[in-house]
């Protein structure tokens, strides 16, 4: 009994050292309809120094479908760590989405192009220079009444590439693969998105307006300034939260609504996760997802108080 009780309390010991920090992990889950394509949005000014962009994206929901979890300005888990977006990724058959994590280095994305510095391959809205974190102009937009650390470098900037808002990698959408400095990033250790991400993301699926069935493709609140903060339309102007997802960002003042669940778990859990989702509708949604779109351009030069108009390419 006590070899026993000695191996349980190794096993119990490694599992809680390993949702601090791992290295790459999925979980394949099946969706047979393609996300829809990303909306093209103005990124609200970083309120806060030493926040990192986090661009908005399609999450599955199993009762709802796809709900657009707007753009978002984060404080990271630790100094010197960059964010790298969660992405779908398509083989021909289903669609699976790879949570995204925080890590030293920015590893593989699918190539998506999200705009604002994550063009399809690493990051190019800033840097870190010690315990400061340095923002590039030319293509963040920052309030500069409380953000100081700035530059601009518009030589990443790219004029030549098409904005095709494509959401997902594989066969129909980006075709990029991964490259030897994001294979090598993805075998660090990484720590999963934080406690204000996973609340950002829950209350976005309790509010009806985020769902591509609802919107079609075009959510009420695009972006934010920070979680639990201000609300932006596509075009930059303040939107109003609905009364659910008021609830959801406010639980204590939501009269008899019931409070969030518990976050703790979910923070938790392994970064490099998929969404639980199972459909079997068709991909009536992945032939519109494929269908030829108009590029959009993002303009490049910034404003200090206000946002970027559109996504950077």
């Amino acid at each position: 009994m006590k070899k026993i009780a000695s191996v349980f309390m190794v096993l119990l010991i490694v599992s809680a050292a390993s949702v601090k920090t791992y290295a790459q992990i999925s979980i394949g889950v099946s969706v047979n309809i393609a996300p829809p394509v990303l909306p093209t949005y103005t990124q609200p000014p970083c309120p806060v120094d030493g926040y990192l962009w986090t661009p908005g994206y399609w999450a599955y929901d199993q009762d709802g479908g796809y709900y657009w979890v707007p753009g978002v300005w984060v404080s990271p888990p630790r100094v010197g760590y960059l964010w790298t977006p969660g992405y779908w990724g398509y083989d021909g058959a289903v669609y699976v989405f790879h949570e995204g994590y925080w890590g030293p280095h920015i590893g593989f994305y699918g190539g998506v192009n999200y705009g604002y510095g994550y063009v399809g391959t690493g990051y190019v809205g800033g840097r870190w220079a010690g315990n400061s974190f340095q923002y590039n102009t030319a293509v963040v937009n920052v309030n500069k009444t409380v953000v100081h650390n700035t530059y601009i470098n518009k030589t990443v900037i790219n004029n030549n590439v098409t904005v095709n808002n494509n959401s997902f990698n594989g066969p129909g959408g980006v075709t990029a693969k991964p490259q030897p400095q994001e294979q090598a990033a993805e075998k660090e250790n990484h720590i999963q998105p934080t406690a204000d991400q996973i609340t950002h993301r829950q209350v976005a699926v309790k509010d009806p307006s985020q769902f591509a069935k609802n919107n079609n493709g075009h959510p009420a609140t695009a972006a934010m300034n920070k979680v639990n903060g201000s609300r932006f339309t596509p075009e930059g102007s303040r939107a109003q939260p609905s009364v659910r997802a008021n609830a959801a960002a406010n639980p204590a003042h939501a009269g008899n609504a019931a409070p969030s669940a518990d976050n703790s778990a979910n923070s938790h859990s392994p970064a490099r996760r998929t969404n639980v989702a199972a459909v079997n509708n068709g991909a009536a949604r992945a032939a519109a997802q494929h269908s030829n779109r108009a590029p959009r351009r993002q303009a490049l030069a910034p404003r200090e108080e206000r946002p970027h108009r559109e996504r950077q390419r």
